[in-house]
């Protein structure tokens, strides 16, 4: 029996997960996890890329003590990279992309180059102020002796693919997540990029998931769908071609699976996405700030900072607004979820979607603010978490209204994969707000997607279809 070990790091902790078939199904065992974190440097949240290396590595010797390991593949978020010398070293920070650096660079961009609706009809990439394109327009106003001295560019997986085998392999479904992809023809818009005044030689030839990238320690390493989007969408047990999928994290992707690209005014209009898929698809989808909100003000009531070297100030005002906090309590997702169960009759909403929700020094301070725009604020925990709630909820209703629009589709399920599908509250208010029948799981949609390129590659099913079946069982 084969053993396959994928690495599904997200924006706060990564996991190694042991994959296997048995018996036609899938069976999963967790033998690592770590924490993943931001630092401040030189002004800006970056990543601890060299912390996340020896992270991946240790968990990977883990792994090989159990068991022989027939591959490793590794998916991570999108949009986020590093720049690289001739010499294989490092000549950029690894910048997180809720850093500020880019504010301004989509309007530079448009008044300079061109405007957003001909860049979307090129790429069919929403627009959110982190895409690669604005973090590139930024680096090179601030730092363009990094670009000068670049020789690639590479997205955080394929750097650390590099770490682990020497070889430079870039990958498609990150590669989308860039703004920069000719979404038709699935490659580097050169055209775009030399309008950019960007490098041209640090933009390698792109592969599609299946691919060999080389070994570590003897292991194969293999390239999943590196954006772990495009991982988990692969894991989605759907009935049927009406059902629309929502991976379900710390960003809430809802969407679903097209042949060919949607790049028309009304999909631009609307801010939909074209990121790529495995196999040459494409993922139609709307990128919510999703779980991240929660997520946050969990922190905040813990006293647990997100980025080391930033101060919680603007967080201690804004506790003394919440009548019912208890200093000291830890208070876990559960404890979250009932609060906001017992809320009363508090139906205040926000805009989820607001730029003021990315990286606020205060989530609670911001949820407060903008509920008292449209209502009442919340004076309560309970309150706070049932606006996020209903909020999530009521965005997801009208991003499946807009996509039905522009496809012309009627949708009849939610098929809600990661670790946001456990949330029992969130799904019965999102199927009272769609309307629509609600199918959770599985909770490990992204690392389950990652193990079913890799166990394809490796000869255990003959494709998709089939994988997909399995995870049903």
């Amino acid at each position: 029996m084969k053993n396959y070990l994928a690495i599904d790091i997200g924006a706060s902790s990564g996991r190694h997960i042991v994959g296997r078939v048995d018996g036609g199904k899938i069976t999963l065992e967790e033998v690592y996890r770590f924490d993943n974190g931001q630092i401040r440097k030189d002004g800006h949240d970056c990543w601890d890329i060299e912390k996340l290396v020896e992270s991946v590595k240790a968990g990977i010797d883990e792994a090989a003590k159990k068991y022989a390991i027939d591959s490793i593949g590794i998916d991570t978020w999108g949009v986020d990279f590093v720049l690289l010398d001739g010499n294989g070293e490092l000549c950029s920070d690894a910048v997180a992309y809720r850093d500020a650096r880019t504010a301004g660079a989509d309007a530079e961009i448009e008044r300079d180059v061109m405007t957003f609706e001909e860049l979307y009809s090129r790429c069919g990439i929403q627009k959110t102020s982190f895409n690669t394109i604005y973090q590139l327009w930024a680096l090179k106003k601030e730092h363009p002796e990094q670009l000068e001295k670049a020789a690639k560019l590479l997205m955080v997986p394929e750097y650390l693919n590099f770490r682990l085998t020497g070889n430079i392999v870039h990958e498609d479904t990150d590669a989308s997540t860039t703004s920069l992809l000719d979404a038709k023809k699935k490659d580097w818009d050169f055209d775009l990029i030399e309008k950019l005044g960007l490098p041209r030689r640090i933009f390698g030839k792109l592969e599609m998931p299946g691919a060999t990238v080389g070994e570590y320690k003897g292991m194969k390493v293999v390239l999943p769908a590196l954006h772990d989007t495009g991982s988990a969408y692969l894991a989605v047990p759907a009935r049927d071609d009406k059902a629309v999928y929502l991976s379900s994290g710390t960003w809430s992707l809802l969407g679903v699976e097209n042949s060919e690209p949607i790049t028309t005014k009304a999909s631009c209009l609307a801010n939909f996405t074209n990121e790529g898929g495995a196999w040459g698809r494409y993922r139609y989808l709307k990128n919510i700030m999703g779980l991240w909100m929660i997520q946050s003000i969990r922190r905040e009531l813990n006293g647990v900072k997100y980025v080391e070297g930033k101060n919680g100030d603007a967080t201690i005002d804004a506790l003394k607004e919440l009548s019912d906090y208890e200093k000291g309590r830890k208070y876990s997702f559960a404890d979250l979820e009932m609060l906001a169960r017992g809320a009363g009759e508090y139906r205040v909403t926000v805009d989820v979607n607001d730029h003021r929700f990315l990286n606020p020094d205060s989530m609670i301070a911001e949820v407060l603010s903008a509920a008292a725009k449209d209502g009442k604020a919340p004076s309560t925990v309970g309150e706070l978490m049932q606006c996020v709630y209903l909020s999530l909820a009521e965005c997801y209703a009208d991003a499946i209204r807009n996509l039905s629009e522009i496809t012309g589709k009627s949708y009849t399920s939610i098929n809600i994969v990661g670790g946001g599908c456990q949330d029992k509250y969130l799904n019965s208010l999102t199927a009272e707000a769609t309307g629509l029948e609600v199918f959770s799981g599985p909770v490990e949609g992204t690392a389950i997607g990652n193990l079913i390129v890799q166990m394809i590659a490796g000869g255990e099913f003959a494709g998709l279809d089939e994988a997909r079946k399995a995870i049903a069982r």
